[in-house]
């Protein structure tokens, strides 16, 4: 699994364009006392639709695996490479199709637009057919290899593998058929562990984690672009259909490369809004091109501060505290968790908008769901937002394995 697919909290301690101090190491950072948050914490709206507010138990094995939804179930992958598929009415489990592997986690890929769930546990990779919930293909990998990231796009699905130990060479990208997983193409790639794949427009995006981003044809494999000499890419941010490069969270240094966009058809950089000042540790891109971009400091992450740049117009929007936790988009605003040392309002899954931000009012003001078991940050949360105008979201719960749906603050 990725890093906790990148999301902090927010009393919506606002800072309108400063970034404030750095936390000591080791230190338990506190919301600075200048910034101001939402007066009213407003909570999960009604909604309508066959989506419904439900809670159920999930296992040790899927706790420890991936979750994704469609507009119509929830899919977990556990880390024994079992796909299982639940209800989106009431969360119980409506199909499963066996495992047989065994990893620390797993990668799930949810393509709704092929119907098509893929598990990547270890050496094996398992597709379901998520109109029927029966197995619809599986693929093995040679023994000391094992699946690393998962992408799919018009039928193709993309499942990166490498050594295990991986040692910095020998990943190798493979294209296979959606419905059938027939093997369409494989080529060596340079990757760095945690770099994810994209794919969209036709190509295939791959990132070595230092200097280069390579574009391959979709239908070939064959390289069409690689990023210039001198661009750094310690660590590419995908989303919609944008690229950007930032500085590694992994590094121990001070100081980081330029943030930069890159262009997807020739990988040339595009004017970005800004460098980064702390150190940039994960972000999430939204399809009209709006990066939230978590920066923290060099020694200690724990807490650093949510910043929003329009990639299409080159500017800041805006940014709020926050601490570590997990992040997306979805229905036009910016999806997370509370800030962890804010006692009056942790615990909870709060809502800003896009491009309102923080200080946002009416229709686009920051909402706040109210406090569940689940989102606790002991928990460690991760969010699963249903493709489609669904209205809700599903957090899944790690410490005690449980899943909640619930109205979209």
């Amino acid at each position: 699994m990725i890093r906790r697919t990148a999301v902090l909290g927010a009393a919506l301690l606002v800072l309108a364009g400063c970034s404030g101090s750095t936390p000591s190491k080791g230190s338990s950072p506190s919301p600075r006392s200048g910034d101001s948050g939402p007066t009213v914490a407003t909570r999960s709206m009604a909604v309508s639709g066959p989506w419904r507010a439900w809670t159920a138990s999930v296992t040790r094995p899927e706790a420890h695996g991936s979750c994704g939804a469609t507009a119509h179930q929830v899919v977990c992958a556990t880390n024994s490479g079992e796909l299982v598929g639940r209800s989106r009415a009431d969360g119980r489990v409506t199909w499963t199709v066996p495992g047989g592997a065994h990893a620390k986690s797993a990668e799930l890929l949810v393509d709704a637009a092929d119907a098509r769930a893929v598990a990547g546990v270890a050496g094996a990779l398992r597709a379901a057919d998520l109109r029927t919930g029966k197995q619809a293909w599986t693929r093995r990998l040679p023994t000391g290899r094992v699946y690393v990231a998962l992408g799919a796009a018009d039928g193709i699905v993309y499942a990166l593998h490498a050594p295990d130990p991986f040692i910095r060479t020998g990943a190798v990208l493979d294209a296979v058929r959606a419905s059938d997983g027939a093997p369409l193409w494989h080529r060596t790639v340079g990757w760095s562990p945690g770099e994810p794949l994209a794919a969209f427009g036709g190509r295939v995006y791959t990132a070595d984690g230092a200097r280069r981003v390579t574009a391959r044809d979709a239908r070939t494999g064959d390289t069409v672009a690689t990023s210039p000499t001198g661009v750094e890419c310690q660590h590419l941010v995908t989303g919609g259909h944008y690229l950007v490069c930032t500085g590694s969270p992994f590094s121990a240094g001070d100081t980081f490369p330029p943030m930069r966009r890159l262009d997807p058809a020739t990988l040339k950089p595009l004017p970005t809004p800004r460098n980064t000042i702390n150190k940039p540790v994960h972000g999430v891109i939204s399809d009209d091109g709006i990066l939230v971009l978590y920066e923290a400091g060099a020694e200690d992450t724990s807490a650093g501060d949510w910043y929003a740049y329009d990639l299409e117009n080159g500017r800041k929007l805006w940014s709020t505290y926050a601490t570590e936790a997990d992040a997306t988009v979805t229905a036009d605003r910016f999806v997370t968790f509370t800030p962890v040392n804010d006692p009056a309002r942790r615990g909870r899954v709060i809502t800003i908008d896009l491009h309102a931000g923080p200080k946002g009012t009416g229709n686009a003001a920051p909402r706040m769901s109210a406090a569940y078991s689940q989102t606790r940050d002991g928990e460690h949360p991760v969010l699963v937002v249903p493709a489609g105008d669904t209205g809700h979201v599903v957090v899944m719960a790690r410490t005690h394995g449980s899943l909640r749906s619930f109205p979209l603050p």
